[in-house]
């Protein structure tokens, strides 16, 4: 891989500048395609090898540069040295290139890239993901969706990188609402609608019932005596709150079904009601609960009453809040999974909520708390269906599919399709999912149904019908071809490009892992498919001498491979049709 090159040149520099070779490894990169020239495979930063070094006299980089580029040779790897600014330059043997590129991305299947050594030594660990966390009766904004495809990237990924991964789906199960939806599925709720579809018909009730709360203070009254009745355990209240948490997450579960998303726990607000009240004791036996005035009870996180530090932890009536939750949640998950990291998916909104529940589990004592992080990201405006605003995910995914299955009625090439509807909810979310990872997780950004679904340019879109188009090239010329080939007829500068770019991918997961940004990966594929539509008219299979025609449905082939792993980990089913 590109690593067993990077480790054959990290061997040569380790003798020249006697450091050990896995201190230079990472110093070595891939050089990013040009289309403009051809460029070298790998560069050394030599600036940064002398980072370390604290000697600010040191002499002039490019003079240090060109006197190590001198001190290296060629070998059977590296066909040739040469000097940019800052930088050691080294082109790998062409055919070793080829031969050695391809063979791994066959061979390595979907671990090619994650066997590099850029991630050896990497222990393994315990991670726990808590992503997409719907409030139940209430709309699954958008918000909720960024947190769900942006959580099981973050959960796909450090599955790829070989660690244990707990993905936890944390409800809103519990709180005011449900005194109103109880109150309000005795005055206006259907047995038969809640049963056939009861995410639409709970928010119905409560949209109702709140209107009701307002005008008549005893619909408020009633509201407020069922929820209490919750909270000390009645029977019969408790028994319809579970009859709405169990139908709202059956209905949760097909619906991320069709997103290609599945969670190992369905936790919620309501499994820490006691446990929160242990928190409240805890945070008082250490003497930093303070009562204020209205009778609530805060911590004061900056010790010297800075109100923007204090956290309220429990309301007048001694009713926990939020905040007492999220920190009985965490000292659970800890006891439950030992994680070695904690990840919450949230929206940017809440960063302060978890700075300060990170630190409150600093001062009740738990070291651990350093593990938790919490991964913000941006508010998406603009997102609308034909029926108005997003209250259902279903809405966002049928919408997706009829306007996908549009755009594919309108189009000549579109073949046959087995299954037309399910095709077009792939092509649909993938056009979606690319659309939201493009930026930085924590822009927010204009939703544009017209954009994300764009055939040209660089789309979703345009990835799924890269993919359908490779698989057809497979299928149309077999695999009778794929024995053997021939490294010689791969010499092209589109073939070299291709190559390139394949031996960067090691390199843009490593990035991804590092700052948990699914862009780089993006960014990644879709130079691989333009490369690809560059090669797909210049290299033909069809009437090409046989051993030319199995060279390049190789090289095809490792590309379908890489696009396809790249997009698993984003979240997204390859289609081979469209």
């Amino acid at each position: 891989m590109a690593c067993g090159f990077r480790r054959s040149i990290a061997c040569q520099l380790s003798r020249v500048l006697d450091l050990p070779p896995e201190y230079l490894i990472k110093s070595i990169s891939a050089v990013p395609i040009s289309r403009k020239e051809e460029v070298a495979d790998f560069q050394l930063s030599v600036d940064s090898l002398l980072e370390n070094n604290n000697d600010h006299s040191r002499p002039d980089i490019q003079l240090q540069t060109v006197r190590l580029a001198e001190k290296l040779k060629c070998d059977t790897v590296v066909s040739e040295i040469s000097t940019g600014p800052g930088t050691v330059n080294f082109k790998i043997n062409r055919e070793l290139l080829t031969k050695t590129v391809l063979q791994e991305v066959i061979e390595d299947g979907s671990k090619y890239g994650l066997k590099s050594e850029l991630f050896s030594g990497l222990p393994q660990k315990k991670i726990v993901v808590e992503f997409s966390s719907p409030n139940v009766a209430k709309k699954f904004h958008v918000g909720h969706l960024r947190s769900t495809i942006i959580g099981n990237f973050i959960a796909n990924l450090k599955e790829a990188l070989g660690h244990q991964v707990t993905r936890i789906n944390y409800l809103g199960d519990w709180g005011m609402q449900f005194g109103l939806l109880g109150t309000g599925f005795q005055l206006f709720g259907y047995e038969e609608k809640l049963q056939s579809n009861p995410l639409q018909h709970l928010f119905e009730v409560y949209v109702q019932v709140n209107k009701e709360a307002a005008d008549d203070k005893n619909v408020a009254k009633s509201a407020h005596e069922f929820f209490q009745r919750l909270e000390l355990g009645d029977t019969q209240a408790l028994a319809l709150w579970q009859k709405f948490r169990d139908l709202s997450i059956e209905e949760y579960i097909r619906i991320y079904k069709r997103l290609g998303v599945h969670f190992d726990e369905y936790s919620g607000e309501s499994f820490y009601r006691e446990k929160s009240q242990e928190v409240l004791k805890l945070l008082d036996s250490k003497g930093l609960l303070q009562k204020t005035i209205k009778g609530t009870a805060v911590v004061d996180l900056s010790g010297s009453g800075d109100p923007s530090s204090i956290c309220t932890v429990m309301r007048s009536d001694g009713t926990s809040l939020y905040a007492t939750r999220d920190l009985a949640a965490a000292i659970d998950r800890m006891d439950k999974y030992n994680f070695d990291k904690m990840i919450y998916v949230t929206d940017k909104g809440q960063k302060k909520h978890f700075q300060q529940v990170f630190q409150m589990l600093q001062i009740m004592g738990y070291d651990w708390a350093e593990r938790c992080q919490h991964v913000p990201f941006g508010v998406v405006q603009g997102m609308k269906t034909r029926r108005g605003d997003v209250t259902f995910l279903e809405d966002v995914l049928n919408e997706i599919r009829l306007r996908m299955l549009q755009n594919m009625a309108s189009v000549k090439t579109t073949r046959e399709l087995e299954n037309p509807q399910e095709t077009a909810e792939r092509v649909g979310l993938a056009a979606l999912i690319i659309q939201d990872f493009r930026g930085f997780l924590l822009s927010d950004y204009q939703f544009s149904w017209d954009r994300v679904f764009q055939s040209r340019g660089d789309t979703g879109v345009f990835l799924q019908y890269t993919h359908a188009r490779l698989h057809s090239l497979e299928e149309t010329f077999g695999c009778g071809y794929l024995n053997d080939f021939n490294t010689a007829c791969l010499q092209e500068p589109q073939s070299v490009s291709i190559l390139q770019h394949l031996l960067r991918f090691d390199e843009v997961l490593y990035r991804s892992a590092q700052d948990l940004q699914p862009r780089h990966i993006v960014s990644y594929l879709l130079t691989l498919s333009h490369l690809a539509a560059v090669a797909h008219k210049t290299l033909h299979i069809k009437n090409s001498p046989p051993e030319v025609a199995g060279a390049r449905l190789h090289l095809f082939r490792a590309v379908r491979s890489v696009l396809a792993n790249g997009m698993t980990l984003l979240g997204i089913t390859p289609v081979c049709r469209m």
